[in-house]
């Protein structure tokens, strides 16, 4: 059955399965296991599943069962981003829309994000940080109120008063309170408890820190660390109470080591990571989210006169430049490392730049994919169910023009996509 839907005024085109089986013919598949291409291959269909993979172009079985011509494109599994922020998209003004935007403006913008979101093939996201509104987002994606991509949420950063994400930070004094732990802002390792449990409370699938000042706050310090290890281990030890993965904000190395020694899995950024830091995070198995495309873009922008607060240009100048020889190095130590842009820093929807940048600086184009599929869906606990195209899976499919392996750049130009059987 077809339908077609009018979204914030941008048209989209769903193929909804039902009691249909689709057949995708596709003209050139790309296994992220093996780095292999296989050709001529039908994935088959059903409901919300991959249920069979069959070679050759396989005529669908029933009158009612649709065919997808992709004889001509490459076809991968849906693309998964470890660090977005899914609430907003910055611009110069954002610093006043904090104050102007009710929770409605902010889900309205959200709801545009996510489709934008799902149709450059990001099937899966991991939103790091907002108001809330973004646990909502994936609530309503979850029941099929908007179209968006499956949404792993961090609900509010937690931050320590003064830090990079303590939602006063700026503000005149009549205005910057005291927020406390229901609000994200700790200041005790019981404080930390209490925060997570907040953030479990409200729905959040994930727990995010940040360890270290940042560069959009507006504060003056982008790298001095934030938490002690005795908070950061409060926080990693009852997020595991809850089954929630970790991830800090960190560009100052000090802040990392806390990170890494207090029980955080991902590091998110790690502009000034030192090679001592690397060795520990290979040792203690922590992950790099490299979000190079978020340090080029705060690099170009701080060029642009009154776009920041003059607090903010400084860093930006000084993170921006380094972010993508971090990761380089960090590669070339062997540190693992999960795919992720801090897409919202950036116009959501350019999340395929990130490639280039990772392959620019050194990685093989297999790896990148498999940092964006396989390492990803591993971290989320959703390995048999995503970051492959198999049997049984989740039908996550995307198809690009060229081939990936060749051609890293087309994963920018995503041409379809199909998110848990449903094509968009």
């Amino acid at each position: 059955m077809k339908k077609y839907g009018l979204l914030l005024g941008v048209f989209f085109f769903m193929i909804s399965v039902n009691a249909q089986d689709l057949y995708l013919h596709c003209g050139k598949i790309l296994d992220v296991k093996s780095g292999k291409i296989s050709t001529e291959q039908t994935l088959v269909v059903s409901g919300t599943r991959i249920v069979k993979i069959l070679s050759g172009y396989v005529s669908k079985s029933k009158p009612e069962d649709v065919e997808i011509d992709l004889k001509n494109k490459f076809v991968l599994p849906g693309l998964i981003d470890m660090h977005v922020h899914m609430e907003n998209e910055f611009n110069a003004s954002s610093y006043m829309s904090a104050y102007l935007d009710n929770e409605a403006d902010i889900a309205f913008e959200s709801v545009r994000i996510a489709l934008t979101t799902l149709k450059a093939g990001f099937t899966t996201v991991r939103d790091l940080g907002g108001t809330g509104v973004n646990i909502s987002l994936r609530n309503a994606i979850n029941k099929g109120t908007v179209p968006g991509p499956r949404i792993f949420a961090a609900g509010k950063s937690i931050a320590t008063t003064g830090g990079h994400a303590d939602p006063t930070n700026g503000s005149k004094r009549l205005l910057m309170g005291d927020p406390g732990p229901k609000e994200g802002v700790i200041n005790s390792p019981e404080d930390a408890v209490k925060a997570v449990r907040q953030r479990y409370k409200e729905g959040a699938d994930v727990i995010k820190i940040t360890a270290t000042g940042g560069v959009l706050s507006v504060a003056k310090s982008g790298k001095n660390p934030q938490f002690t290890i005795e908070e950061i281990k409060a926080i990693t030890q009852t997020a595991a109470d809850y089954s929630m993965l970790t991830a800090a904000h960190a560009h100052g190395d000090e802040g990392m080591q806390r990170a890494i020694l207090g029980g955080i899995k991902t590091i998110e950024h790690g502009t000034f990571m030192s090679e001592a830091t690397m060795e520990l995070m290979k040792k203690y198995d922590v992950y790099l989210v490299p979000t190079i495309t978020a340090g080029k873009e705060v690099a170009e922008k701080a060029k642009v006169t009154g776009f920041y607060p003059e607090i903010v240009r400084p860093k930006a100048l000084e993170v921006g430049p380094q972010i993508q020889s971090t990761f380089a190095k960090c590669y070339q130590k062997g540190v693992k490392i999960a795919f992720g842009t801090d897409a919202g820093v950036f116009p959501h929807g350019q999340n395929g730049k990130e490639f280039f940048y990772m392959v620019e600086a050194g990685m093989p184009a297999i790896f990148a994919i498999q940092s964006a599929t396989l390492t990803n869906a591993k971290l989320l606990g959703m390995e048999n169910q995503l970051g492959q195209l198999k049997e049984n899976f989740l039908a996550d499919i995307i198809a690009v023009e060229e081939n990936p392996l060749e051609n890293i750049k087309t994963l920018e130009k995503v041409l379809f996509v199909m998110k848990d059987g449903v094509v968009y």
